[in-house]
């Protein structure tokens, strides 16, 4: 298993440490910096910022959303982020949710399976530089009854295949990642529910005849050091809140449904019903200890490198880190101690 960096969301006061956080990631060997998107800054210019102020770490998008950005123009990105840093990008997409879908690109939610599968179909199609012809439902290239002609992709990306991962919740959407995809990003990845979830994957990748062999689990968890573990969860509280409560609406939300099928129904139900009533504390002190510390690294360094063994036993393959600390100097002291940990667990690769 090896260790990625998580920057989450830019913009939202802490660019500075964020890029000492990559910087420290890069120098302490860390395999890749992935950033994200929703409504506010996007990743390509994030990671163009990163990758040009580091040497050697990946630069993930976390994910670059479907809705936003057409396929041919998710190829173009990736091949220009992929030369300008060296060979270095990780192609993440995922489809969003139907709020920031429908509410903020004015794309329809409908068939995000299909949806998807076409569009990788075409970023990949773009990619391999070969001519964009593509007839689908959701796709048609170049447009039938117009002046527009078949291109090819003028720019060439240092590697002939650019990984694609997808951000994958549901059961459908795991087995899919599964068939086309060269890896998964999870979010509250639990070791106690990897074993359904990667089922669904393997019978995906089943599909196409290949295995879980060379596929990137990689899988996201809050780090927070120290001897308490209650205190070490209450930061996180927030966050958790915020996806099982608040992104989506009460008949559409895949976190929530995640948090179900993973044996909290009742805890998912008070979480959503606290953070759409805007009873954001609430919310927070909703989520179980049970729920954090299973989706988190908390603890002091020998916890944490037992519990990184028991994500790499579980199948995760790469373990995104984010760091959870007062202090800028905490937060890279968190890095370190993740780095040593992963020595210490016996579980690196």
């Amino acid at each position: 298993m090896k260790l990625g960096l998580n920057l989450g969301y830019w913009g939202m006061g802490n660019d500075a440490d964020n890029l000492a956080l990559a910087r420290e990631a890069d120098v302490l060997g860390y395999s890749c910096a992935w950033a994200a998107e929703a409504y506010g800054s996007d990743a390509p210019t994030v990671l163009a910022w990163v990758g040009a102020q580091t040497e050697q770490i990946g630069l993930g998008s976390s994910i670059l959303q479907i809705p936003a950005r057409s396929p041919a123009m998710a190829a173009m990105t990736a091949a220009t982020l992929d030369t300008l840093s060296g060979g270095r990008f990780r192609l993440g997409l995922g489809v969003s949710g139907p709020q920031v879908s429908e509410g903020w690109h004015g794309v329809r939610f409908a068939q995000p399976l299909a949806r998807t599968r076409e569009y990788v179909d075409i970023v990949n199609l773009a990619l391999s530089r070969k001519r964009v012809r593509y007839e689908g439902s959701h796709y048609t290239l170049p447009l039938p009854d117009g002046p527009g002609k078949a291109l090819q992709l003028t720019v060439h990306p240092v590697r002939k295949h650019i990984p694609i991962y997808l951000a994958s919740v549901g059961p459908k959407n795991l087995e899919l990642t599964g068939e086309i995809a060269d890896g998964w990003l999870a979010i509250f990845f639990s070791t106690d529910f990897a074993a359904e979830q990667l089922a669904r994957i393997s019978a995906g990748r089943a599909k196409v005849g290949k295995d879980l062999d060379g596929f990137d689990v990689v899988a996201s968890a809050p780090l927070a050091i120290g001897d308490d573990l209650a205190a070490l969860a209450e930061p996180i509280r927030g966050y958790a809140a915020l996806y099982i409560g608040g992104m989506g609406s009460r008949d559409v939300n895949f976190y929530n449904q995640l948090a179900v099928r993973m044996g909290y129904q009742a805890e998912a139900a008070e979480i959503q019903t606290q953070y759409l009533a805007r009873e954001y504390l609430a919310a927070a002190k909703a989520v179980p200890f049970e729920f954090i510390d299973s989706t988190s690294l908390l603890g002091p360094p020998e916890r944490i490198a037992q519990r990184m063994a028991e994500f790499a036993a579980a199948g995760v393959t790469t373990l995104n880190v984010m760091p959870y600390a007062t202090t800028l100097e905490d937060r890279l002291a968190s890095l370190r101690t993740a780095a040593e940990a992963l020595q210490a667990s016996g579980a690196a690769s």
